[in-house]
């Protein structure tokens, strides 16, 4: 693990100072990328890792928003007339950024958000990484070519730029996700507004200020990528403007379907990366060890704060009071704390109100008859002043359970048994209204091939042998359901950044029509 952590609040200034954040000016306007703000509401960030004020930012209102997107709509003139492997090298360059702010950025990201500093790192990797893949995207926007049934005629199909993407992220990955929306959208010839959450929007401004770097040195306009900070309302603008043809949010299943209703009214185009749910399944015939590992990383990893953490874990009776006792005394020993602090695994959650969700989940599942194994403690004493440190959970459950049936975002694992043939499991983990991820451990080839058969996980995403968390950047990323439908990042999740058209050219001296239909005049 790299041992560079932040311990003093002067190398937190300096981290902000290499960022180009200004620390602790509440005049500092961050709620609009360009120009100045005309409103002066402003709003504190504090680390859920310390408590301590980071820095405040400008929360945008009505007359900023109409700038920000007077801005993107004057850029997209130009960016949309160059050829996207111009507009890849423009992405290398960004990634090129990236790579030398990565060290800060990461910081930054665990400090305001609370993941442990690897994660943070990690983070930053796939925003280079969705860069490296946008760039040999960019010359392989490919539309077909079809045969025409009338003679002398050609018929193809090409793809435009959609114009001004909005692109509204969840705290959990404050930057990841707007790359993997902003880095495609631009090399399809598309500018972005971003709204970040609210919870971390000092990310984005960090953000913003590495592209602007990349912008600035190709003499680009300014409004290609664009951030506004600012409350729900701003999320409203977003999804109700006609002159944003996509919104990607990402977020709760809730906040989805709001979204979605509102650009679904104006017949605009959504992609909804929402909720999930996710459960691994291991079977009688898995790698136990492997298996173990797999859900450690999935249920505690970013404190239980990832779409794609695991959730439920459903377990053959046969091997099913081996791993509950391996994961309890494995939990026993899960190092708490200061996610910036080497061998710390498990940080804090984001807020008092995650906090409370925790408690209420896990008040709420007892209720129901299931039973705390190991964890569900807030801790507080020296290290943990904040209010914001838990201790994971492992509970006893039924599928059917209310609280199993919603997803909590925090550490709380819910153990379920199953017994007979790996359909009963599989059933099991399709029986939520959430799709994202899913898992199999299974060395019986018989096992793993009926979990990814038409009939088998109903997800977005299906592993075997692997954790539901961790997905690479060159699949495409989102899932079905509750989940929303969305997809993101990899394959050809590029095509919902553009609009498709169909063409025929006549080079004949004849005009010819479909379906061999007569019409003289």
């Amino acid at each position: 693990m790299n041992t560079q952590t932040i311990t003093t609040t002067n190398e937190i200034k300096e981290i902000l100072d290499i960022l180009k954040i200004k620390e602790l000016n509440p005049s500092y306007s961050t709620g609009l990328t360009w120009g100045s703000l005309t409103s002066q509401t402003t709003k504190d960030i504090f680390s859920p890792t310390d408590g301590k004020l980071i820095a405040s930012v400008c929360i945008a209102d009505n007359n900023d928003y109409e700038q920000v997107i007077s801005t993107a709509e004057e850029a997209f003139k130009v960016w949309r007339k160059m050829p996207a492997p111009k507009r890849g090298e423009i992405v290398r360059q960004i990634g090129d950024k990236l790579r030398k702010y990565k060290a800060p950025l990461g910081k930054l990201v665990s400090y305001e958000m609370g993941k442990i500093y690897q994660e943070g790192l990690g983070e930053v990797q796939e925003m280079i990484d969705i860069c490296d893949f946008a760039v040999g995207l960019s010359r392989q926007l490919y539309g077909l070519t079809m045969h025409s049934e009338r003679a002398e005629h050609r018929m193809y199909e090409q793809y435009h730029p959609l114009g001004i993407v909005g692109v509204i992220s969840a705290f959990n990955f404050p930057v990841a996700v707007w790359s993997w929306n902003a880095m495609l959208a631009a090399v399809c010839g598309d500018v972005t507004v971003w709204k970040p959450s609210e919870k971390t929007p000092l990310c984005a401004v960090a953000c913003q200020h590495i592209v602007a770097e990349v912008l600035r040195e190709n003499n680009l306009p300014d409004g290609i990528f664009n951030i506004i900070i600012g409350d729900a309302q701003i999320g409203k603008h977003i999804a109700n403007d006609k002159r944003i043809p996509l919104v990607s949010a990402t977020g709760s299943t809730r906040m989805g379907k709001l979204v979605g209703q509102a650009v679904g009214a104006r017949l605009g185009k959504a992609l909804l990366e929402l909720g999930g749910n996710n459960a691994i399944i291991i079977t009688e015939n898995a790698d136990v060890e492997m298996a173990i590992r797999a859900t450690v990383f999935g249920a505690v990893g970013t404190c239980g704060q990832r779409c794609t953490t695991t959730r439920r874990l459903i377990i053959h009776e046969s091997v099913y009071e081996t791993i509950k006792e391996r994961l309890i005394q494995i939990y026993q020993k899960l190092p708490i704390g200061n996610p910036l602090k080497e061998g710390v695994l498990v940080g804090p959650l984001i807020d008092k109100d995650a906090v409370n969700g925790f408690v209420h989940a896990l008040t709420k599942v007892q209720t129901e008859g299931g039973k705390l194994l190991i964890g569900g403690q807030v801790l507080n004493g020296e290290g943990y002043e904040t209010g914001t440190y838990v201790t994971p959970a492992i509970v006893e459950a039924q599928n059917h359970y209310e609280m199993v049936q919603q997803e909590t975002f925090a550490p709380i694992l819910y153990l379920i048994q199953y017994s007979g043939d790996v359909q009963n499991a599989i059933d099991l983990q399709n029986g939520v209204h959430q799709g994202l991820s899913s898992s199999i451990f299974s060395t019986n080839m018989l096992e793993t091939e009926k979990f990814l058969a038409h009939w088998g996980s109903d997800c977005g995403i299906a592993n075997v042998n692997i954790g539901t968390s961790g997905a690479e950047i060159g699949g495409a990323f989102g899932g079905e359901k509750e989940t929303g439908g969305g997809r993101e990042s990899g394959s050809d999740a590029w095509k919902v950044y553009m609009r498709r058209q169909t063409n025929t050219i006549n080079y004949g001296t004849a005009l010819p029509l479909a379906q061999g239909i007569k019409f003289d005049v």
